[in-house]
């Protein structure tokens, strides 16, 4: 019986991989990727030469039966997304849900994720947190809103820097306009910033400054 192996991979510095990670990297007989081009690149400047195969949210669900009988026949598989830790907003849940099923042996390495960084620096209570995830694109955003509206720990979005200003609008309609927030960009990379300040204020600041890069988003828990 096989074991798959989830492996976080660093989200920008790429100083930020374990050597634990490294290792298994090395080791493992096969490599789920969700960008087979990415994870070579990564692989390369470690120095590594394995197999990589393409498992991501496009053919998941058509390989996934094909993928347990691989995982089973090998000693070791390992799962890695383009950046952070699989199954956190990326690939990997349903492979992930199945080997469960199937009483595959599972092993979750820690290591790099946009959450935690972000939540700590942006210095918003983190005893208590609630993790939303991308909002939608289009339908059901309003309502996914209004679902955090009274929670009163701190709220965690993912976002990107095309929607964060409609983000932030729609924040400030729904939620109000004193609402303080953390606009968090391009953790652990050269330009990485926090942007502190109310929807109102956060909101004016990237419609006159364009963003770039990944985004979290950080709100205060209603008072």
């Amino acid at each position: 019986m096989g074991k798959l192996i989830i492996v976080p991979t660093p989200i920008g510095n790429l100083e930020d991989i374990t050597l634990r990670a490294i290792r298994h990297l090395k080791e493992c007989n096969l490599i789920y990727a969700e960008d087979t081009r990415v994870t070579r690149r990564l692989l390369t400047h470690l120095k590594i030469d394995n197999r990589i195969v393409a498992f991501h949210a496009h053919n998941e669900h058509r390989i996934l039966d094909k993928c347990i009988e691989t995982i089973e026949q090998n000693e070791t598989t390992v799962l890695v997304s383009d950046a952070g830790t699989p199954g956190i907003s990326d690939p990997g849940y349903l492979l992930i849900h199945e080997c469960i099923k199937h009483n595959i042996a599972l092993e979750c390495l820690p290591g790099p994720t946009a959450i935690i960084p972000a939540l700590v620096g942006s210095g918003f209570p983190s005893e208590r947190f609630h993790f939303e995830g991308f909002l939608p694109h289009k339908k059901g955003r309003e309502t996914r809103i209004l679902s955090i509206s009274d929670l009163t720990c701190t709220i965690i979005y993912y976002e990107s820097p095309h929607r964060i200003t409609k983000t932030l609008n729609q924040l400030l309609k729904l939620l109000g306009e004193d609402r303080k927030a953390c606009v968090v960009r391009e953790i652990s990379k050269i330009y990485e910033s926090f942007h502190h300040g109310t929807f109102s204020e956060l909101s004016a600041y990237f419609t006159e400054h364009k963003p770039k890069g990944e985004i979290v988003l950080i709100i205060a828990g209603k008072s």
